[in-house]
């Protein structure tokens, strides 16, 4: 492990402040404007720069003059959690230079503050100038915090625990997925097809049986079927778990939201392929999950006919929202299955005009070395190499705009390489520690990407990335479970995201975060996932009509 990523760097800030001393029995002492703080360094490094410490931080401060012992004692020391940490103190260059020292070793990953006080003395018995602190944060423990296992038992144990966000918490009544762990009733139509490719890993990986999934595949088609509301067969983003109502994503999105309905369906597509035996529950099963596919109108989100798709619509504000689908980003999943549908499909010039943008879809420009055919600089969150791709499989898959193998590879170790460099300065950030896309952020969320960069972490970017970039995510998942464990491995698997340089680590769960980690990794190990959608018969003509080109077409 890279002693800069194992011994992670800690930030300090110096503040300074003036106090005086008086004494109602004595003339007052006031401070000497030639007694001063000449200089403060942590580990050899002066505050304020990156520094790299252990658990043991050496502290020097450097005065303009002789310093008083006495009172340097109890004016020069380490304070964690409100309470003064047991230190040592020695001098140097004739006492004109403390160094301070914990007396044991410091809590790992953890925030101090290093002071010298008011009423600090000089030999010659006057006060300082002025009152210093200097908050410093502790590194990551070297040490393991779980018992090693393999990569395969490793790829097992994350999928299985994560399993249990879609599974345990699947909503009692409806059974799709819960938004994020403090949800309560509002389910995702999107983040249910998700939950609905997990079931899958989850028989084929023997978490749970084949009873027991089918089971709940029919309790969430048969609540799709008659209790979740529905737009010209597209459903909302979100919806109440219990009654299928819907609950207003934002303030006129309260109805159809064609890009979530189209993930909630390349989980259901998977589905009906993967039940595929004679009995009555399974043939019943499949036989509403093709009703539901053809009742969606993918063809009316043309809004009179353009040749493009739109994002929205609501029976209370119509085309109001007016979001075009357009590439490149995480919607391509969208155009696949208008293109496949049976009975509301759509041409290949809304794909060409719409999505790609009559060509302006393409990039091809170079970063870190790699190409990247299509999208934004430096490739954008690395969601987007995610959500369409849980179904569609990229190897060897090309159409007139980009080969889409080399487009997620490339987004993929951009993305990397970034975190890498670190060219921000962010506390963490490295070989072993990278990952960004769309995630919860202290006091917030945001699609964080190269250009959009807050020093936030989110797991399930490199995790997700698995089959682009083995090499590269197997080095985050160990990072993040072996080194970080105590801080980020939770009931659900990993938290949604965290920040070394914040000292910050959520405590939430999203579906759209976890479900991913669980199908990528599957598709890694077994392309159960890949295999199912690209069987489809609908999706060969689909996307054949749009001009992929692939083995698996």
């Amino acid at each position: 492990m890279n002693k800069s990523v194992t011994h992670i760097a800690f930030a300090v800030a110096l503040i300074a402040f003036t106090s005086c001393k008086k004494s109602e029995d004595k003339p007052p002492v006031t401070a000497d404007p030639n007694f001063t703080l000449l200089s403060a360094t942590i580990d050899g490094r002066g505050i304020g720069t990156i520094n790299f410490s252990t658990n043991i931080p050496i502290i020097r401060f450097t005065f303009s003059s002789k310093v008083d012992r006495v009172t340097a004692n109890n004016k020069i020391q380490i304070f964690g959690s409100g309470f003064a940490f047991l230190s040592q103190l020695t001098y140097e260059n004739n006492d004109s230079t403390v160094v301070l020292q914990p007396a044991g070793d410091l809590n790992w990953l953890s925030k101090y503050t290093a002071t010298v006080s008011a009423g600090l003395k000089s030999t010659s018995g006057k006060l300082l100038q002025s009152s210093f602190s200097a908050d410093f944060i502790t590194g990551i423990s070297p040490v393991s915090k779980f018992p090693f296992i393999g990569d395969s038992a490793l790829l097992q144990l994350v999928q299985q625990q994560t399993f249990k966000y879609f599974w345990d918490f699947g909503h009692p009544v409806s059974g799709l997925s819960r938004e994020r762990n403090t949800s309560g009733e509002t389910v995702t139509s999107g983040g249910s097809g998700f939950g609905i490719m997990t079931i899958l890993v989850g028989i084929n990986r023997n978490f749970i049986s084949r009873a027991d999934g089918l089971s709940r595949m029919q309790k969430i088609v048969n609540f799709l079927k008659n209790n979740a509301q529905k737009f010209h067969g597209a459903f909302p983003h979100w919806l109440n778990g219990t009654t299928g109502a819907v609950i207003p994503f934002s303030a006129k999105d309260d109805g159809a939201d064609l890009v979530e309905t189209s993930y909630l369906f390349q989980g259901l597509l998977c589905a009906r392929q993967y039940f595929n035996a004679v009995s009555t529950d399974e043939t019943n099963l499949r036989n509403d999950i093709n009703a539901l596919w053809n009742a969606v109108e993918w063809d009316w989100f043309r809004k009179n006919n353009e040749n493009v798709l739109y994002w929205h619509w609501s029976p209370n504000n119509n085309w109001d929202m007016n979001v075009q689908i357009q590439g490149w980003n995480e919607a391509l999943i969208t155009y696949v299955l208008a293109a496949s549908s049976p009975t509301h499909t759509i041409p290949k010039i809304v794909y060409d005009n719409g999505w790609a943008r009559n060509g302006a879809i393409r990039n091809n420009n170079t970063y870190f070395n790699f190409t990247l055919p299509l999208g934004e600089p430096n490739g954008g969150p690395l969601f987007f190499a995610h959500y369409s791709f849980l179904g569609i499989n990229p190897h060897d898959l090309t159409d007139a705009y980009a080969n889409y193998w080399t487009q997620n590879v490339n987004h993929s170790l951009i993305n990397h390489a970034y975190c890498k460099l670190n060219p921000r300065g962010y506390y963490g950030y490295g070989d072993s520690c990278w990952g960004l896309t769309a995630s919860d952020i202290p006091n917030g969320y945001t699609a964080s990407s190269p250009t959009n960069d807050v020093g936030v972490i989110a797991p399930t970017a490199a995790i997700s990335s698995l089959p682009y970039t083995p090499a590269e995510s197997m080095k985050a998942l160990k990072f993040f479970y072996f080194l970080l464990g105590d801080k980020i491995w939770k009931e659900y698997g990993f938290v949604d995201a965290f920040s070394l340089n914040q000292l910050w680590f959520a405590d939430s769960f999203l579906a759209i975060d976890q479900g991913p980690q669980i199908i990528m990794i599957e598709n890694y190990r077994s392309g159960l996932l890949w295999n199912l959608f690209m069987s489809c018969p609908e999706v060969k003509t689909g996307m054949t009509k749009l001009g992929f080109s692939s083995p698996n077409l």
